[in-house]
C-alpha cells in the first residue's frame, strides 16, 4: 500500500491539526505515527518499502490513504526526500501548509526550547540557529516539490486560512487529495502540538517523564495538584519577541521569498493571510 497524498509541513504551523482533522473524517485515512518521517530520516528510510507500506495496512478499502511529515520541507538540513519521495510516489498529491513567518519563528523557538535543543534568547537563536529562518522560507522550501510534480500537486493552505474558515478549507483541503465525500470540522477536536502549552523537558526526561513505570508511579502517588504545578512551572513564563531591530531584515527576506511563492501560488489567498506585515499587491 502506498499513499494519495502527503502533508509536506510546514514545521509549526498547524499541520498536525490538520491531520488530525483529516483522520476524524470518514473515507480518510492517516498514518499513526502522524509523522513517519520516512523519505526524510535516513534511520527511517532504512526500515524499507515494506514496513512504509505497513503504516497503511488498517486502512480500509476505498479509503485516501496520506500521512504528515513537517520533516520533508526542512531544507537544507534533509537532502533526499524529494528524490526518495518522487522515485516512490510518482503521482501523490501533496499539502502545503503555512502560517505568519515572524509568528513561524516565536513557535518553532518554543518547540525547540521545550525539548531542550535551544537554550539561549530568541535574538541569539536567531542568529545562530539557521532553521528557524529557514524553515519559513516558504517558496525556496516547496520549490523543489513544485519542481518535482508540478504546481498542479500541491495544495497550498494557510493556519490563518484554516482558522478563518475551518469547514471550507477542510473540504477544499480533502477535494484536493482526492476525497469526493462531505466532510466537517470536528469541534471536540483541540489544537495539536500547541507550542504555548508545552514544558521543558528534564535531564533524564525519558527516564522520569516518559517512561510507562514512573507515570504509573506518579499518578498514584503525587497529587494531581503537585503535578500540574510542576508542569506549570516548566513552562516558558512569556511569549517571546522578535528583537525589534531585527524585525525588518527578517520581514525583507521573507517578502523575497514570498515572491517565489507567489510564482507558484498566483493569487492564493494564503499570500496575503500568511504575511500581514506586507501590503497586499495592488
Amino acid at each position: 500500500m502506498s499513499p494519495d497524498y502527503i502533508v509536506l509541513g510546514a514545521m509549526k504551523c498547524g499541520t498536525s491539526t490538520l491531520a488530525v482533522q483529516l483522520g476524524a473524517q470518514d473515507g480518510v485515512f492517516m498514518t499513526e505515527p502522524k509523522e513517519p518521517c520516512y523519505f526524510s530520516d535516513d534511520d527511517v528510510f532504512a526500515r524499507g518499502p515494506g514496513w512504509y507500506a505497513g503504516l497503511y495496512a488498517e486502512a480500509a478499502p476505498g479509503d485516501i490513504k496520506g500521512e504528515a511529515s513537517t520533516h520533508y520541507t526542512k531544507r537544507p538540513d534533509l537532502p533526499d526526500t524529494v528524490a526518495r519521495m518522487k522515485a516512490a510516489l510518482p503521482e501523490v498529491r501533496l499539502v502545503y501548509m503555512i502560517r505568519d513567518p515572524m509568528a513561524r519563528i516565536v513557535s518553532h523557538y518554543i518547540h525547540e526550547w521545550s525539548q531542550g535543543v535551544l537554550s539561549r534568547p530568541l535574538d541569539v537563536e536567531i542568529a545562530d540557529h539557521k532553521p528557524l529562518v529557514d524553515y519559513g522560507l516558504y517558496g525556496w522550501q516547496v520549490a523543489p516539490y513544485v519542481e518535482a510534480y508540478g504546481a498542479g500537486a500541491i495544495l497550498l493552505t494557510s493556519l490563518e486560512r484554516m482558522k478563518a474558515d475551518p469547514d471550507g478549507e477542510l473540504a477544499r483541503v480533502a477535494a484536493h487529495i482526492g476525497h469526493d465525500g462531505p466532510v466537517a470540522w470536528v469541534e471536540d477536536n483541540e489544537a495539536e502540538n500547541v507550542s504555548s502549552e508545552r514544558s521543558r523537558k528534564l535531564p533524564l526526561h525519558g527516564l522520569v517523564v516518559d517512561n510507562p513505570v514512573a507515570t504509573a508511579l506518579r499518578r498514584n502517588l503525587v497529587p494531581k495538584s503537585f503535578r500540574t504545578w510542576v508542569r506549570k512551572a516548566r513552562r516558558m513564563k512569556d511569549r517571546p519577541e522578535i528583537p525589534a531591530d531585527r524585525v525588518a531584515a527578517l520581514q525583507a527576506r521573507f517578502a523575497e521569498d514570498r515572491e517565489m511563492l507567489a510564482g507558484f501560488f498566483p493569487d492564493d489567498p494564503s499570500l496575503d493571510l500568511a504575511y500581514p506585515f506586507l501590503k497586499p499587491a495592488p
